[in-house]
C-alpha cells in the first residue's frame, strides 16, 4: 500500500500509528516533498468512487487562501486534478492507496473495513 502523509500533521501521525499497530505493509511518502501527479490523482479518484472534492484539504490554509470553496464548482475535473497536482498541501491527507481501494482522511472505522 502507499501511504501519503504530511509528517507534521497530527491526523497523519495517528494514521501511521494505526498502520504500524496493524502491522500493515506500506510505503510512506511525504505529500509535500513528493507531490502526487495529476495522473496518480486521476487513477486514485476513479478507483475510490469518491467525489473529487473529497480529495481536497478543505480545512487547509492554501485551500482558503486560494478561495477554492467558491472556485471549485466552476472548474472542470481536469482543472481540479491539475490544481491538486500543483501543491501537495491542497490534497486531503492522509491518503491510503491499496490494490482495490483508496481512502482519504483518517476515519478508523472506514480503515478497519479495508484493512485486515
Amino acid at each position: 500500500m502507499l501511504f501519503l502523509h504530511y509528517p507534521k500533521c497530527t491526523t497523519c501521525k495517528k494514521a501511521k500509528a494505526y498502520l504500524d499497530e496493524k502491522g500493515a505493509d506500506y510505503e510512506a511518502r511525504d505529500i509535500k516533498l513528493e507531490n502526487p501527479s495529476a495522473e496518480e490523482l486521476r487513477s486514485w479518484w476513479e478507483k475510490s468512487g469518491l467525489p473529487l472534492k473529497r480529495f481536497f484539504n478543505t480545512s487547509g490554509l492554501q485551500y482558503k487562501a486560494l478561495g477554492l470553496k467558491d472556485k471549485l464548482p466552476g472548474m472542470s475535473e481536469e482543472e481540479q486534478l491539475q490544481l491538486l497536482a500543483s501543491d501537495g498541501m491542497l490534497v486531503k491527507r492522509p491518503v491510503l492507496v491499496g490494490k482495490d481501494f483508496v481512502l482519504t482522511g483518517f476515519r478508523p472505522a472506514e480503515w478497519d473495513e479495508k484493512l485486515p
